[in-house]
């Protein structure tokens, strides 16, 4: 009977020793937390073709070019055009549609891949899945885009009161904002000081925003540059040219009301047009080396992208959608507002749509 009892016992303790004996063993396999797992390459063991992934690299780096270059100037072009000027309603309604496709892009693309990045399996538990660093990076940086603006408005405000309040036109003719002392007690002194004001704060803006679209359009093309899956490529030409398009709209839109010189217009044409083809072609020489799911990789882009994503989401809520909304003009006609809102919400959607595909 004793027997008996020492050998259930043993038995018992056998079996409860057992799992620790799997855990401990897992453990220096490498499997726990400590000691991320090995991560492969971001291609798709299916549907890796290098030849293939360079010709769509290639029909990328031109298609987005030109697309790029036709949504950015469109605005600027169409100024000849009476509908089109930024005081008309069919110019509101595109600009707003152009800010809700900037409003999807932060929200719907880049604070995504942020997550996705920060959170991958290839980094260590602690601290990036303890820690969502993705939000507290976006709040950061639209704080920071908020102190930019704040910042800029009060720079350039004093400089053009110190230099006589002369602001220079798309044309480089003066524009006649001169406060003078003894007009400001008259309505047109403070009609003068508010066309001054939000002539600056168009500039601001058109600045701001391009520094923010420039980051993470980068960021994309490196990615795409870099892989080798035709599978994640194709679908992402489409989607990116759809993108490029409407913010770029919205971006020529804002250019168009700062009323800049044409060798301003051009820089920040070219930057736009050229950020992400630039981004793919970067990609594709560093394709030897740049492993998209290295950490270091994925902590940087993932940083970049929190960053981007605060600054969108930041100028298209308050300098773009809120700046138009609480404006005079659709204040004044509730039929427009209303048809501004559906605008929004088309842009915002159709962006919101391509995010099934890239």
């Amino acid at each position: 009977m004793t027997k008996t009892k020492l050998l259930a016992i043993s038995f018992l303790l056998i079996l409860s020793l057992t799992p620790h004996a799997s855990a401990t063993a897992a453990g220096e396999s490498g499997g726990t937390a400590a000691s991320p797992p090995q991560c492969a390459s971001g291609t798709t063991g299916g549907c890796r073709h290098s030849s293939k992934a360079l010709k769509l690299k290639f029909i990328a780096i031109a298609s987005i070019l030109i697309t790029s270059m036709i949504g950015v100037c469109l605005p600027l072009f169409c100024r000849a055009v009476p509908s089109l000027q930024p005081d008309k309603d069919l110019f509101v309604l595109v600009k707003a549609f152009a800010s809700g496709v900037i409003l999807a892009t932060g929200y719907m693309h880049v604070l995504p891949d942020s997550f996705d990045d920060l959170r991958s399996e290839c980094l260590p538990e602690n601290p990036w899945r303890k820690f969502p660093f993705t939000t507290f990076v976006a709040m950061l940086s639209a704080i920071l885009t908020l102190m930019v603006d704040s910042y800029a408005m009060s720079y350039y405000g004093k400089r053009n009161l110190n230099s006589g309040g002369v602001i220079k036109s798309s044309d480089d003719e003066n524009v006649n904002t001169k406060l003078e002392s003894q007009d400001i007690g008259h309505s047109h002194g403070f009609k003068v000081d508010d066309e001054a004001s939000q002539l600056l704060r168009y500039r601001v803006v058109a600045q701001v925003l391009e520094l923010g679209i420039v980051v993470h359009s980068v960021v994309i093309g490196l990615s795409m540059g870099a892989s080798d899956n035709p599978c994640t490529i194709r679908p992402l030409v489409a989607a990116l040219c759809f993108h490029q398009l409407f913010e770029g709209m919205g971006l020529g839109g804002c250019i168009l009301q700062a009323e800049y010189g044409m060798k301003m217009k051009a820089i920040m044409v070219f930057f736009f047009s050229a950020t992400t083809p630039f981004g793919i072609a970067l990609g594709i020489g560093l394709s030897n080396v740049y492993s998209e799911n290295s950490p270091t990789a994925l902590i940087v882009v993932g940083l970049l992208n929190a960053c981007s994503a605060g600054l969108l989401n930041y100028m298209a809520l308050v300098d773009l959608l809120a700046s138009d909304f609480m404006g005079s003009k659709l204040q004044k006609s509730m039929k427009l507002q209303t048809w501004a809102y559906i605008a929004v919400l088309l842009g915002a959607g159709g962006m919101s749509l391509m995010a099934k595909w890239a």
